[in-house]
């Protein structure tokens, strides 16, 4: 039965192979929440499934329940109420190992197919799960959709793609026939066979707990590993979602439907993330979020291979520009998306303090900063929009970030922009800020130098473009970074640049001021980070992402 998935997904298979080659648009999924996509009543019923599941229990099925737990409250202001099953990972992580062995001998397409029927399934569920991600995370709803839904099904089809690739690279049987001379040549068959390498931990984080998830969780299944999803205490339902239509899945298909489960704290003030993580069944790792717990694991987990995506410093170096409006609405737009609550939203921008040359002329180092800090509030100076793309702030503790921020910036610079508190049209409660800007000089490193994580940036006064060239790169050098973008009319400078980010390991966006921003990563195209820095030690996605998570196993006999 699961072949005849494989057969029913092959061409979208097929397809993200191909986009895996080109690096051209590519998605499988519609981003858009429209009717004709998704169906006329599809936003209607995904709003009533997820108000289903506040104030109740969560069902799922793993050996191992011993009661539940839950504490998740909207940053729009109010209680989720839901309680997910807590269990005795003694019990569960044992009955995962096992279930390995029949995920193993259903074989490579059997896989494939499977995880390409829970990709479709939570397609299905898109508005469901885009609600609960804009209740967990704060997102808007339309990124909350996009970003949780689609974006993170793309996200998820890619590293099943790359995993399916990889493991078809030898093949399952071959005769092996060495010629004798004038003996009969010695003949033999031989296998082999594709086994994951244990149970495989996923860790969520509160901001995209699918987005930084489905990777992972993907990567692993479709490679012969059975998952455990350790969600985000603040961002659990998106999760147990996603976990329970895996569940459904592989329940029909005959297969334990704990292959894939979902593990909570029973107590967020006491989190079972570290002993979970030590676990000897556990063999593979996937962590988005602080550095300090993504350094622990990497030196703690030594019976696991792991992948971390952590903390890094994003920066943005201005030269000069042909379009200084385009750029200032560019920028404005980036700032903004999610409150700056993103793992690739710039926080560091360099400027020289003489000021750049413009199709506008010249523009002193403060005409930018009071360019950008108008721009930021024009846009959202309409309240509705300014809901749609702020957002709110996901955790009480970067709400009190930003005005530790504001303090320091009144000691060793200047606040060009004060980060306020919008109201949100739709949820009065809801916990929102616009960005924050502060003006500082280059010797402030101290300031800028390390992740303020949330809407909070710096415009740096640098002695000129080479100068910020030489910070951006040592921001990302020693900090790490996930994005860097520029802007410049010089080929020379620009070829300074793009040395600078390949020396640093970062990716690089040149001149954006139309519909592409620095913090979005298009999947099947867009490497996110790249392992070369700080701030990740993997890159989503790519071959190296996925062909340690299993080994080939051979058995040889005569002919």
């Amino acid at each position: 039965m699961s072949q005849t998935l494989f057969d029913l997904h092959k061409a979208k298979l097929d397809a993200a192979l191909n986009a895996l080659r080109t690096r051209d648009y590519y998605s499988a999924y519609a981003e858009s929440p429209s009717p004709r996509k998704y169906g006329e009543t599809a936003d209607k019923d995904g709003q009533a499934a997820f108000k289903a599941h506040l104030n109740r229990s969560f069902e799922l099925d793993m050996p191992g329940i011993t009661g539940e737990a839950g504490s998740e409250v909207s940053p729009y202001g109010f209680e989720l109420g839901i309680k997910y099953p807590t269990v005795d990972i003694d019990i569960l992580l044992p009955a995962m190992n096992e279930a390995r062995k029949v995920w193993r001998d259903i074989g490579v397409q059997a896989r494939t197919g499977i995880c390409l029927e829970i990709l479709k399934r939570i397609n299905q569920h898109s508005f469901e799960i885009g609600y609960s991600v804009m209740h967990t995370s704060g997102q808007g709803f339309m990124m909350a959709f996009q970003a949780g839904g689609p974006h993170a099904q793309d996200r998820g089809l890619e590293a099943v793609a790359y995993g399916y690739d990889a493991m078809i690279h030898s093949p399952a049987a071959a005769t092996w026939t060495k010629p004798q001379g004038k003996h009969d040549p010695l003949v033999m068959n031989k296998t082999f066979t594709v086994a994951g390498r244990g149970v495989a931990l996923v860790i969520g984080c509160s901001t995209f707990p699918t987005w930084n998830t489905y990777p992972g969780l993907f990567a692993s299944l479709v490679t012969g590993n059975p998952v455990v999803v350790k969600p985000h205490p603040a961002g659990i339902l998106p999760a147990a979602i996603s976990v329970k239509i895996a569940q459904d899945v592989l329940r029909e298909q005959g297969l334990p439907p704990h292959i894939v489960s979902l593990v909570i704290d029973a107590d967020p003030a006491q989190p079972c993330t570290k002993a979970l993580a030590q676990r000897e069944e556990v063999k593979l790792i996937d962590f988005t979020g602080n550095t300090p717990f993504g350094d622990w694991l990497e030196q703690n987990c030594h019976q696991a291979q792991v992948y971390t995506e952590k903390a890094g410093v994003n920066t943005i170096i201005i030269d000069s520009t042909d379009n200084f409006k385009g750029m200032i609405q560019n920028l404005s737009f980036t700032l903004s998306l999610y409150s700056g609550q993103m793992c690739t939203t710039p926080q560091d921008i360099f400027i020289p303090a003489e000021g750049i040359e413009t199709d506008q002329g010249h523009k002193s180092f403060d005409e930018v900063a009071d360019a950008l800090s108008t721009g930021i509030t024009r846009f959202l100076s309409d309240p509705e929009r300014a809901g749609m793309v702020l957002g709110c702030i996901q955790a009480e503790v970067t709400d009190k970030r930003i005005d530790s921020a504001r303090q320091l910036g009144e000691k060793i610079g200047t606040v060009v922009r004060e980060s306020d508190r919008p109201e949100n049209p739709w949820f009065k409660e809801g916990r929102m800020r616009s960005p924050l800007l502060i003006a500082v000089d280059a010797d402030q490193e101290d300031a800028y130098m390390e992740e303020l994580f949330g809407p909070i940036s710096f415009l740096v006064r640098t002695d000129s473009t080479a100068h910020s060239i030489e910070l951006a790169h040592k921001a990302v050098k020693n900090h790490g970074a996930i994005t860097m973008g520029c802007y410049s009319t010089s080929d020379a400078v620009l070829e300074q640049i793009e040395e600078a980010a390949l020396d640093a390991g970062v990716a690089l966006s040149i001149n954006l001021t139309a519909g592409v921003y620095v913090n979005q990563s298009a999947a099947f195209s867009d490497f996110h980070a790249t392992g070369c820095n700080p701030a990740a030690n993997a890159s989503l996605s790519d071959l190296a992402y996925v062909a340690n998570r299993f080994r080939i196993i051979q058995s040889r006999k005569h002919a």
